[in-house]
């Protein structure tokens, strides 16, 4: 009996070492991660914050060309690291996330976007420069580009997407951006935020295969980040600073977070802002930043969609 027991010991001592091995093991392996619009401001400055993460994160940037693979390259991001990708191509997409991993894909960053750029010439009614979006429509890239993005995640993944405040107002001046006004009198072109409303819809149906975390920055600084306090709201109401903006450093800041904390940033849709330099103390505790949401999100009901 005395050796029946001891044998009894040593085979559960055996388990639980192998069990809290393999644990140990997989929190060890980085997590899967992709990043769409590496290329760009905002998407690089996630990008190169998750590559800073070894331990954490292996991420996969997401580009449109060679030239823009190549820039990642010669600043020192590993090769291996950087996929071109047209993200208004379904099967271009879908192989990257099996690039990516596949089935062990963790989480897609959703960081692009359509931009808009001057043509040169003026509205003569408003004496305003006319805009065009010379690298895709926000209806390819804002919609079928990041319904592509989603729809090829597998069951699981937690999407967390770049969009933008404004989406309560269909009349936002970045609507206007682009738009047409034909001689019929229907609009064509245009319309990116509710564009960018409708993908957000789309996401939250998703759910509960997918996790989505749904960002609404502010206007986009150029500035540093993590010297700011920042601010959360929902339905273009952020109370406690009379700012509109926020760093592009920050949105990449909170978007990782996401990652870190998916416990507290999964199923959630909400603004950001953040107040000047100087203003406020510095946030420093992602763990605790949608605590005085009480749980509110955006309210899909309000504004419009395409």
């Amino acid at each position: 009996m005395t050796r029946h027991y001891t044998n009894l010991i040593r085979l559960i001592v055996t388990m639980m070492a192998a069990t809290i091995s393999n644990a140990l093991a997989a929190a060890a392996t980085p997590k899967n991660v992709i990043v769409s619009g590496a290329g760009g401001q905002t998407g690089q400055a996630l990008f190169r914050k998750l590559l800073a993460l070894p331990e954490e994160f292996e991420p996969l940037g997401l580009v449109r060309s060679e030239e823009s693979k190549q820039k990642l390259i010669d600043s020192g991001v590993p090769e291996k690291n950087v996929c071109i990708a047209d993200v208004t191509n379904a099967e271009s997409v879908k192989a990257a996330v099996e690039r990516a991993g596949g089935d062990k894909l963790y989480a897609f960053c959703i960081c692009t976007s359509a931009k808009p750029a001057p043509t040169g010439e003026t509205n003569p009614d408003t004496g305003r420069p006319v805009f065009s979006f010379p690298d895709g429509e926000p209806e390819v890239v804002d919609w079928i580009g990041q319904k592509n993005q989603i729809d090829a995640c597998p069951p699981g993944t937690h999407v967390v997407l770049c969009s933008t405040m404004g989406g309560t107002n269909p009349e936002h001046p970045l609507n206007n951006l682009g738009k047409k006004i034909n001689a019929d009198g229907s609009v064509s072109g245009g319309m990116i935020v509710q564009w960018k409303r409708k993908t957000e819809v789309y996401l939250i149906e998703q759910a509960p295969k997918l996790k989505y975390t749904i960002v609404h920055p502010g206007g986009l600084l150029n500035e540093p980040g993590g010297e700011r306090e920042l601010l959360v709201g929902v339905d273009d109401n952020v109370e406690g600073t009379d700012s509109r903006t926020v760093p592009r450093e920050d949105v990449a800041q909170v978007m990782l977070e996401a990652l870190r904390h998916s416990e507290k940033y999964a199923g959630r849709s909400f603004d950001l802002l953040a107040k000047p330099v100087g203003e406020g103390s510095v946030t420093k505790d992602f763990a605790s930043l949608l605590d005085r949401l009480e749980g509110k999100n955006c309210d899909y009901t309000l504004g419009a969609t395409m």
